[in-house]
């Protein structure tokens, strides 16, 4: 192995599978390699904690492109292998397996690495987070012999396992520490919906709760033991509390950064002829203000990758897409465009005892984002009041009888 290619893209998720694709697409015609940290060939996240998990799609449904797509394009691509050193100077990057492979231009997108309990007990067997096929192929080999699980964490990932499990008949048992669940992304009326709708579906939902450590036997999880000394029993416990940006080799190769690698509108870093994109990248977004941050989304790596592509391919783009999220939790579908980041009013639109109705977020009177539940119609037509930074009356906003797109401005 070894060489030298026209580009180097590290991560073979979303956003790297994106970047080579997207670079075809406009016409590179140079060398391409693609250093992916697991076996596989490229596949869709979002689904391991949703329909692959509870079975309903197999793998090879969730392969982003098939096999012979990328021997077509004239892309290596070079798995099963973790790139530990970045040497910006002599333009290369080092693999745990020894290699040193040479680049033209480096593509960062790695993402990152579940984030991990740091108590005692979280390396015993039954103990899963959910970021890899390989992940999400250990709980389902556990699920057939298990009745009792504990999800530790309240976001999207925490509670789309939950109502696969609870599906499957198990008793779940979902602690989140904060007062509700959703609490960094979503306004408090989508929280309340959302763990009255676990619930429903007997989930036992736990807020404010605080885990002092996990127990075992035998090097398996039995239970989770909360800071009161309550003990809740469990054959399996699922970590949903974050990711770690996965670039400790570009920040000990002197990139800027903190919280992810900082990047510019055309997703360049600080070090020459390297680029980082996705779940990763610590970007300006227009959509915040202007504040850097990190958007953990499908779209947004996608979105950067074409950035990226078209810069190397000498057209001129920078990254200025508006975000957007989706959740499927039982037969609910969550779909949301813009960021509620530091929102000052929320207007609900439709019944939530119906289970479909949208919320729209304002700041400062401006349309600034929506959580539309099984509301498709709104979450199309509301795109253009969250990228126009639309003022719309609250009580027209509220209306459903009249569509988003009629909205007249205030």
């Amino acid at each position: 192995m070894g060489g030298k290619f026209d580009i180097v893209i590290v991560g073979a998720g979303h956003g790297g599978a994106q970047a080579a694709i997207a670079l075809r697409q406009n016409k590179f015609d140079g060398t391409i390699a693609m250093i992916g940290e697991e076996p596989e060939l490229p596949y869709e996240r979002p689904p391991l904690s949703k329909d692959y998990l509870a079975r309903e799609r197999t793998f090879e449904r969730i392969l982003i492109r098939q096999p012979a797509f990328w021997d077509e394009r004239g892309i290596a691509m070079l798995l099963g292998q973790r790139v530990t050193g970045v040497d910006p100077d002599a333009h290369t990057v080092t693999t745990d397996g020894g290699e040193t492979i040479g680049y033209g231009q480096l593509i960062w997108a790695t993402g990152g690495a579940a984030r991990r309990l740091s108590c005692q007990g979280n390396d015993l067997t039954g103990v899963h987070t959910v970021r890899t096929r390989a992940d999400a192929d250990r709980m389902m080999g556990e699920l057939d012999g298990m009745t009792r699980a504990v999800v530790i964490g309240g976001g999207y990932i925490g509670l789309e396992a939950a109502a696969v499990l609870a599906k499957f008949g198990k008793q779940v048992v979902l602690l989140e520490a904060l007062d509700r669940v959703l609490a960094r992304v979503a306004g408090e009326e989508l929280s309340r919906f959302y763990e009255h709708e676990h619930r429903a579906h007997g989930v036992d939902v736990r807020l404010g709760a605080r885990v002092d450590h996990l127990e075992g036997a035998e090097g398996k999880v039995t239970g989770v033991r909360m800071v009161d000394g309550e003990l809740l029993a469990c054959q399996m416990v699922i970590v949903g509390i974050g990711i770690v940006p996965a670039i400790e080799p570009l920040t000990a190769a002197g990139a800027a950064g903190g919280n992810g690698v900082a990047v510019d509108g055309q997703c360049r870093t600080s070090l020459p002829d390297i680029f980082a994109i996705g779940d990763c990248a610590l970007h300006s977004n227009g959509f915040a203000e202007g504040a850097a941050i990190r958007v953990e989304s499908v779209q947004n790596a996608n979105d950067q990758a074409n950035v990226v592509a078209k810069t190397i391919t000498g057209a001129i783009a920078t990254y200025d897409a508006v975000p957007w999220f989706w959740s499927n939790q039982y037969d609910l579908r969550l779909q949301t465009v813009g960021l509620s980041i530091g929102y000052d009013a929320v207007v609900q639109r439709g019944d939530p005892s119906t289970r479909s109705f949208s919320l729209v977020y304002l700041k400062n009177d401006r349309v600034i984002a929506l959580d539309c539940v099984n509301a498709t119609k709104d979450y199309v037509q509301g795109r253009a009041l969250v990228t126009g930074g639309a003022v719309v009356h609250p009580a027209m906003l509220g209306d459903a009888t009249v569509p988003l797109k009629e909205m007249r401005v205030a």
